[in-house]
């Protein structure tokens, strides 16, 4: 088994690897043995930090309609064998039932779905309308103190958001987030990149955990070929989505002289980040577990000159 790079989530958190798998709009969509196959690459190629996530059922062959993705993420990881104490799982508060549901209630249904006693990390979205800041860390630091979860972060927070809730942390006397999970790729450089967001997290001692850094796939170049299958490939004609349909072939060809795939090199730009403590991806298959995996290797083979011109793709 591989030890892919090891980084201290934030000044408080547990240690995570570099990279870390996903689960969004994925699992639910493919044969158990394949999902099994995936998570088995991942840990193999030293892959510690597992990301999960309660959404809708979007395939309408669900048992339930919403959660069935945490019942899914449980089977697979029993399934694959992976031990539960080598690893760090996250999940996510989404406050969607609040007030009616509290942040244990919530936690306590993700965790029977998924066949779990507690998660290492549990991300809170931004406070629902009515809760305020310290109300929110107040009853997130419940579930540490409860044993439920391990440690905590925020999902897609702003920047002052996120220095007010390390504020009330201490005003508490508990623990702060030791984690942001924020977009970051080459074609989204905001907010990671902003010098607000950049005081808020050093400051609170906060790692990223970059999120939706392939920008739904669009940077591996799979859809550069016409026809090509995909959830994205629908998309290529959206604003959001053209900026990575732009710089595609670009990155593709950086890649070629680097020896590398595109992947591996978009994957590698938020690595080199020192804001970053570990770069999510999400995987369909065993094989692109591992040439995702690629992009610790890639990265250590840069020169000062490969960054810049890795940095020079989609610049603003």
């Amino acid at each position: 088994m591989r030890t892919a790079g090891r980084r201290h989530l934030g000044s408080c958190g547990p240690e995570v690897s570099a990279l870390s798998l996903g689960s969004w709009r994925t699992y639910e969509r493919l044969p158990a043995h394949t999902g099994i196959a995936i998570m088995r690459a991942a840990r193999a190629e030293g892959i510690t930090f597992f990301d999960d996530a309660r959404y809708d059922d979007e395939t309408g062959a669900a048992p339930i309609p919403t959660g069935y993705s945490e019942v899914v993420f449980g089977e697979l990881f029993r399934g694959a064998g992976l031990r539960r104490d080598e690893v760090v799982v996250a999940n996510k508060l989404w406050w969607e039932f609040w007030p009616e549901q509290d942040a244990q209630a919530e936690l306590d249904g993700s965790l029977r779905r998924m066949g779990f006693d507690h998660v290492d990390l549990i991300y809170a979205s931004a406070p629902p309308p009515g809760m305020s800041t310290a109300d929110l860390v107040g009853a997130v630091s419940g579930l540490i103190t409860a044993g439920k979860a391990r440690a905590w972060g925020v999902l897609n927070w702003p920047p002052a958001v996120i220095t007010e809730a390390v504020q009330a942390a201490r005003t508490l006397g508990v623990a702060p987030p030791c984690a942001a999970q924020l977009p970051y790729s080459l074609v989204q450089r905001p907010p990671v990149e902003d010098p607000a967001m950049a005081t808020a997290l050093q400051a609170g001692g906060i790692g990223v955990v970059a999120s939706f850094c392939l920008a739904g796939g669009v940077l591996s170049g799979k859809y550069r070929s016409a026809g090509a299958a995909g959830r994205a490939a629908g998309t290529l004609d959206q604003p959001r989505v053209a900026p990575a349909v732009s710089v595609a072939g670009e990155l593709a060809a950086l890649a070629g002289r680097l020896g590398t795939t595109a992947a591996a090199l978009a994957l590698a730009f938020p690595l080199a980040s020192p804001a970053v403590a570990s770069v999510l991806f999400g995987a369909t298959s065993p094989e692109q577990v591992r040439e995702n995996c690629a992009a610790i290797s890639v990265l250590d083979g840069l020169a000062d000159e490969d960054i810049a011109a890795l940095r020079g793709v989609g610049s603003p």
